[in-house]
């Protein structure tokens, strides 16, 4: 039986996390590895230069491309914006449809996301998006062909949501969106010094900070909530209010699980015992705590795959909503008749 208010997390999970802290001050550790940051810069730049020159080729697709992504690593709350920005779409009665890598899917070739998909075939956050926005998914490793085959597959759509690849210049985008977290740039290093991917500043249409307060100023910010019910495999509902003071485990496998167990705790409920995974867990080899009379609780991320495991997991939705503002300047870049080039 889980003893009150125990935190257990993987020691892959632990390590990472000391990485993140190294990475948001410029400490002993940061400093041992700044070298390799700079080698790391080297090589960025010269991937970006021979795209500047024609030697490596972006490549277009008939309708605009949104990219979402960032430039830290650890994750900022893409997904999220994902969802925000294609229902935004849809209510305003654009075809709209989604590409991903699927970062940590077992498969390696361009296919569909189908509501019987197996996560592990198609990823985590693809599932999830094609879940909760019933827009079409696409995975390939490079998505300039998911990007194709979605347009075969479903030739009225009319804009393409790129899930993360603000890196990957070989789809060619007309709208980039950053997101940026409460870390902000961190210390303002390279990778792995430091959180960034890619120097900062650098050129990008809209900036969303999706944490609860911005780290820096410029740019549009969000609001995020969890949502009053959690969900159970079954679709049916449970108001959050109903469950506390009930015996409750909390799951998280996500970029920074301690946000998901923090807003729980808000929401007044009691967590018996809280358990961090590594970001992208499959759950293969996962084993539920003991104690039949705890209710797990997950993110929503996390239930498209520990469902087939703990079909008895709630998952609590997350609620993220940007600002009008941001939304109304995405209008106007989309609407703009420089805003896109046809292929």
């Amino acid at each position: 039986m889980p003893s009150q208010g125990r935190s257990s997390t993987g020691a892959s999970s632990a390590s990472a996390s000391r990485l993140q802290d190294a990475w948001l001050h410029r400490g002993l550790l940061a400093c041992l590895l700044w070298p390799l940051s700079r080698l790391y810069g080297a090589i960025f730049a010269l991937r970006g230069w021979l795209y500047r020159l024609g030697w490596l080729r972006a490549e277009r697709v008939p309708v605009p491309v949104i990219v979402v992504g960032n430039v830290i690593a650890g994750g900022a709350g893409k997904t999220p914006v994902v969802m925000a920005v294609v229902r935004h779409l849809q209510a305003r009665g654009l075809q709209v449809g989604v590409v991903s890598r699927g970062y940590g899917r077992s498969t390696d070739d361009c296919r569909e996301v189908l509501a019987e998909s197996d996560p592990r075939d198609v990823g985590d956050e693809p599932a999830l998006i094609r879940h909760a926005t019933g827009a079409p998914v696409f995975v390939a490793r490079r998505r300039i062909e998911a990007a194709r085959a979605l347009l075969d597959q479903h030739p009225a759509t009319q804009v393409i949501v790129s899930d993360d690849g603000l890196q990957h210049l070989a789809l060619a985008r007309d709208i980039e969106i950053c997101v940026f977290d409460d870390r902000g740039i961190g210390n303002g290093w390279l990778l792995p010094a430091g959180l960034l991917r890619e120097p900062w500043p650098r050129r990008c249409d809209l900036v969303l900070h999706s944490g609860q307060k911005p780290a820096f100023s410029g740019g549009y910010t969000a609001t995020r909530s969890l949502a009053q019910d959690a969900v159970g495999s079954d679709g049916k509902r449970f108001p959050l209010e109903t469950l506390a003071g009930k015996p409750l485990i909390a799951l998280a496998a996500i970029a920074r699980p301690e946000g998901f167990f923090e807003m729980l705790r808000a929401r007044g409920l009691t967590l018996a015992e809280t358990i961090a995974l590594p970001d992208h867990h499959d759950f293969d080899a996962w084993q539920r705590p003991s104690g039949s009379e705890y209710t797990l609780l997950c993110t929503e991320k996390d239930a498209v795959k520990l469902w087939r495991k703990a079909p008895d997991a709630l998952a609590v939705p997350l609620c993220f909503e940007p600002a009008p503002e941001f939304f109304a300047a995405l209008d106007a870049k989309l609407s703009s008749p420089d805003g896109y080039q046809a292929a």
